[in-house]
């Protein structure tokens, strides 16, 4: 079994998505935790910005396949899976989900373990986060946003939180908006007066993974079908076939944005000036250029795509690695 370095630990992620509204959160989760088996992160909150049960399930259910935790029984306790924040938000479609979470075994226990089955089992999404902030080392945490901005504009209102965000995170990437100019997007549009929020008083410095930048990035089929074989039964090779009819590439750009979160120093992308980002009453983001800004964008750069997709591919479908209990810093 291998420990965690008694020194300062990598860097703590919080996500916070719309997990169930598409594919690219359940591949985005999965190299996430491909970060976590090679010690580059740690993922220290996962949390849904809509109220879909099986969104929270399924989340649910990836924690535990990668942490190799047990959902019930006398060490349920002390595993190293987290509690899943679940917003109040609009229901999304969900159901690509439900045939993994509904997966059996031949002796008819679930494939899948996991312990959200009902809302009582989630956990309340500002409180987790604020929660998971204060248990890191000053300027060692990302947050990486690509849903709405719903869950994030509330815990800002919570009492300290913007005070703990200055100390504790060193960087917010959010998924959403077109640079420098474009239509309104998903992301913003779902929320309006939360997106305009976070981007006014979150305290810590912003970069903006937009709809011109991810249509660029695509996750290949050929992945799903040749580079998770060391696995009997994968949680994303179910959800990512029960999506859409394979074989099909998928839309990478919340996989990116937790890549990037997590390794800014490898040149991915290039960066726009600093800057403010507004949102508009239609949900289109404003981009103003400004020297003291704190507010970025991300450009591809296409001499880095196969590059991505290198990455892509290899976190997403890396094995596990069980580690002893998580560090509380």
């Amino acid at each position: 079994m291998q420990l965690f370095d008694k020194g300062k630990p990598p860097v703590g992620v919080v996500l916070d998505c719309d997990m169930g509204h598409g594919i690219g959160d359940v591949l985005a989760l999965a190299l996430l935790y491909g970060l976590e088996a090679k010690n580059e992160a740690r993922v220290v909150s996962v949390s849904v910005s809509n109220s879909n049960l099986n969104a929270a399930a399924y989340v649910d259910a990836v924690m535990r396949f990668y942490s190799n935790a047990p959902a019930s029984g006398p060490f349920a306790g002390f595993s190293r899976s987290l509690p899943v924040g679940l917003g109040v938000g609009k229901p999304e479609d969900a159901e690509f989900l439900a045939g993994p979470l509904a997966k059996k075994k031949p002796d008819g226990s679930p494939v899948y373990s996991r312990t959200v089955h009902s809302l009582n089992d989630t956990a309340e999404v500002p409180a987790l986060i604020r929660n998971a902030l204060t248990s890191q080392n000053d300027g060692n945490c990302v947050v990486v946003l690509t849903g709405p901005a719903t869950n994030l504009a509330k815990a800002l209102g919570l009492p300290g939180v913007k005070e703990l965000i200055s100390e504790k995170v060193r960087l917010l990437c959010v998924v959403g908006g077109a640079y420098p100019e474009g239509p309104a997007e998903f992301n913003f549009k779902s929320d309006v007066a939360g997106a305009r929020n976070v981007f006014a008083e979150w305290p810590s410095p912003i970069v903006a993974l937009g709809a011109e930048a991810a249509a660029q990035l695509k996750y290949p089929a050929s992945s799903i079908e040749n580079d998770f074989g060391w696995a009997p039964a994968h949680p994303v090779v179910d959800a990512y076939r029960a999506y859409r009819p394979m074989p099909y590439d998928a839309p990478a750009g919340n996989m990116a944005a937790v890549l990037y979160a997590a390794r800014t120093q490898d040149g991915f992308f290039k960066l726009s000036d600093t800057g403010t980002i507004g949102v508009l009453d239609d949900g289109r983001a404003k981009f103003t250029a400004s020297a003291g800004g704190q507010h970025r964008y991300l450009i591809f750069d296409p001499a880095q795509g196969d590059k991505l997709v290198k990455s892509f591919t290899e976190l997403a479908s890396a094995r596990p690695v069980v580690r002893g209990p998580r560090p509380t810093k």
